[in-house]
């Protein structure tokens, strides 16, 4: 039977989704018994903030950079990047990774932030013929995930050069505001950056080489790089009242940046992933998850969120031409993409992973008070 929470808009396409007597989700009863007292919103959180900032800039003393942070040209890294620089008088890095897919939306955007605030850029361009091999093998695996790779280069790199660049911070533009409602697991939610996941996949559905493809285990860089290498992930977002509109107001009216009709829409790939391939193909909504975001932190109502899923972000028209895009680029024929999107489907079960090792750390960290969102 088909159900819906009371109060955002997750719903049973989550398989293993429950509610109470109220029919209110696990996701909104996390949020308030877990997320909310704490995060409050950002607020009164200011010495919290400076004594974050204080340890920052007293491990880049006598440093180029006192931390790095990944620059997507999408509205959470992009507004991060002003605050750093602008409000908390941080010396970034900023670090992006080019797997390919970037619109020029979003290189127009980090151009833009780059050249006003005068900082140095990085970009890592990920070895295309890799970047292929590995996302081809992804699509003909029926697995619901296809953004997987890009997830894992992302983060692979981040960590490669903090440690080249010997910063002790990476400033991620994750975030309560926009992401206390996780994306479940089954939809594509995979916890981190599997290895052995991966080269299982790999070595079923692979063809050619993913030689030179950044690829750095959770476990690696959760135990080696923090406790080993004194490498930290912070979240100053959650430090600010942060908000979706006034963060896409700031970033037009200061740096004439672009806005993006849905998150992640900055590439691609993603955007034809989450708004066509996953919906289309497997009947899951990542729009549902961030919509209800949203909802919980009050800058929507459910009744907006409800509006706004009854039609796709993009037209049928993009649609077909990222279809065709995506296929050709990928050197798959329009023939071999149908035959891969109406084939079976397939669950990460089905592969060798650590899935239970990684989900222990999670529940550990839940524990500690160091992870605030839903895991199951």
């Amino acid at each position: 039977m088909y159900k819906i929470c009371s109060q955002c808009v997750m719903d049973t396409s989550d398989k293993r989704i429950s509610f109470n007597e109220n029919m209110v989700c696990e996701y909104c009863q996390n949020f308030s018994d877990f997320i909310l007292p704490t995060w409050n919103y950002g607020k009164n959180r200011e010495k919290d903030l400076e004594k974050l900032i204080s340890q920052i800039k007293q491990s880049g003393v006598n440093k180029e950079y006192d931390c790095i942070l990944g620059l997507s040209g999408g509205l959470d890294s992009a507004y991060l990047a002003h605050i750093a620089v602008k409000e908390l008088g941080l010396r970034p890095l900023f670090f992006h990774v080019d797997v390919g897919w970037n619109t020029q939306e979003s290189v127009n955007n980090i151009n833009l932030i780059v050249d006003k605030l005068g900082a140095d850029l990085f970009t890592h361009v990920v070895d295309w013929s890799a970047m292929k091999s590995m996302q081809r093998a992804y699509f003909k695996s029926g697995l619901p995930d296809i953004d997987y790779p890009q997830d894992i280069a992302y983060t692979s790199a981040l960590y490669m050069y903090a440690r080249k660049f010997k910063v002790k911070y990476i400033l991620n533009g994750g975030n309560f505001s926009t992401e206390c409602c996780r994306e479940p697991e089954d939809w594509g939610g995979y916890l981190g950056v599997d290895k052995w996941f991966v080269n299982s996949v790999f070595k079923k559905y692979g063809d050619g080489s993913i030689d030179g493809f950044p690829l750095v285990d959770i476990l690696r860089y959760k135990i080696l790089y923090k406790y080993i290498y004194n490498l930290t992930s912070v979240y100053p977002l959650n430090y600010i009242s942060y908000t979706r509109d006034h963060a896409q107001k700031t970033l037009t009216n200061e740096y004439g940046c672009s806005t993006f009709k849905h998150k992640h829409h900055e590439s691609v790939f993603t955007r034809f992933y989450e708004d066509f391939w996953l919906p289309k193909r497997f009947g899951y909504e990542k729009r549902r998850a961030h919509l209800s975001s949203l909802i919980m932190t009050k800058q929507i109502s459910r009744n907006e969120a409800l509006i706004q899923l009854k039609e796709p972000v993009l037209s049928s028209d993009n649609h077909k031409k990222d279809y065709l895009y995506i296929s050709k680029k990928l050197g798959f024929s329009k023939e071999e993409f149908d035959k891969i999107f109406s084939d079976e489907l397939n669950h990460y079960s089905n592969f060798k992973n650590k899935r239970n090792l990684i989900l222990l750390g999670a529940k550990i960290l839940r524990s500690v008070g160091l992870e605030k969102r839903l895991f199951r």
